[in-house]
């Protein structure tokens, strides 16, 4: 008996469905190899699979946030993090301090604070959605770790907002001479809002506000949550102030962390962005070639009136008549010494 070509259709019709319907419900996770999948198998809790991610990662989640004065060394900082195996900081994002800095706008506008009142939207509301946001880029923009943390430099001009929304959280402020970070700035054409590459003066001048807002704000937070960490002390004994570090952490020792670039592009290592301007450095050892490559690139009218134009430089204890310091004899980053120095450990270099 034959069969009519609409029996024939029919039954295409209902193989596809159940295909499709097949495909559908198999789908409804994320796939295996995605980020998010993965993060959410390490993370999920066994009680409540189904929890979302404010759930999963509530306010108390231990990130790390790294920030300081672009050209500091906060990526060579977070590269040597990434080498750490129980890490993960990846690239930059910069979407993350321009929503703090509209966050904190909105708060400084009487309009926009009335607006948002009359409107039912609290500071709680905010402050939950703002957590959610930076939850979802940190943990959403690499591979899964047990520790997360966050390098965007300015980020840390809002420490005293992240702490508050972020209470288990730790900072790490990357202090560097003015003077080396915007030679550095100016010679790599390094755009910051605000600034005139073409005026050394006034760049130093900004430079020393910018770090003032954000040197206050980690003595503030106080020294079991913010360690300011000298650039030049980081590449002239790398194993002592990774060593002190890590144990702010709360991290066992991982001398990887002192190799840093053996793990470039490796399952698990450090992935670097290509277009960010220090990539081309952080792909080396860790060395010292760029301590004193600012000397003779300032003017000298400049250099006359350093101690009046960057007054942070000396309470950061850089002698600003010094063409350069000697790094190594650096004291303590706060004027009197404050109590997070750390005892260096036996056998450390």
């Amino acid at each position: 008996m034959r069969v009519s070509r609409s029996n024939v259709l029919l039954g295409c019709v209902l193989l596809c469905s159940a295909s499709l319907l097949y495909l559908g419900l198999s789908g409804l996770d994320c796939p295996p190899g995605s980020q998010r999948s993965r993060w959410a198998e390490l993370r999920r809790s066994s009680a409540n699979p189904n929890a979302s991610l404010a759930e999963r990662l509530p306010e108390d989640t231990p990130l790390i946030f790294i920030g300081g004065f672009p050209r500091s060394g906060t990526t060579l900082m977070r590269v040597m993090l990434d080498a750490h195996k129980a890490v993960r900081c990846g690239e930059e994002t910069r979407v993350i301090p321009r929503l703090l800095t509209m966050r904190a706008s909105w708060s400084r506008s009487v309009k926009e604070r009335i607006r948002l009142d009359e409107a039912g939207v609290t500071d709680q509301v905010l402050d939950s959605a703002v957590r959610a946001f930076l939850l979802e880029v940190i943990v959403g923009h690499g591979e899964p770790a047990p520790r997360l943390c966050n390098k965007d430099p300015f980020a840390l001009k809002s420490l005293t907002y992240l702490a508050h929304i972020f209470p288990k959280s730790k900072f790490v402020l990357m202090v560097r001479d003015g003077r080396a970070s915007i030679h550095s700035v100016i010679s790599r054409k390094v755009t910051i809002s605000g600034f005139d590459l073409n005026n050394p003066r006034d760049c130093l001048s900004k430079w020393s506000n910018a770090v003032e807002t954000m040197f206050n704000q980690c003595v503030a937070a106080g020294p079991e949550r913010c360690l300011p960490v000298r650039y030049e002390h980081l590449v002239l004994r790398p194993e002592r102030e990774m060593r002190q570090l890590l144990r702010f952490l709360e991290l066992p020792w991982d001398p990887a962390v002192l190799h840093h670039e053996e793990l470039i592009g490796k399952a698990g290592g450090v992935s670097l962005s290509k277009v960010e301007r220090s990539t081309d450095q952080v792909v080396k050892p860790v060395n010292t070639d760029a301590l004193a490559k600012w000397v003779g690139h300032i003017p000298d009218d400049v250099v006359e009136h350093m101690a009046e134009v960057a007054p942070m430089l000396a309470r950061l204890g850089y002698d600003p008549r010094a063409n350069p310091p000697d790094y190594a004899r650096a004291p303590p980053l706060s004027n009197p010494p404050l109590p997070w120095k750390v005892a260096e450990p036996s056998g450390a270099a």
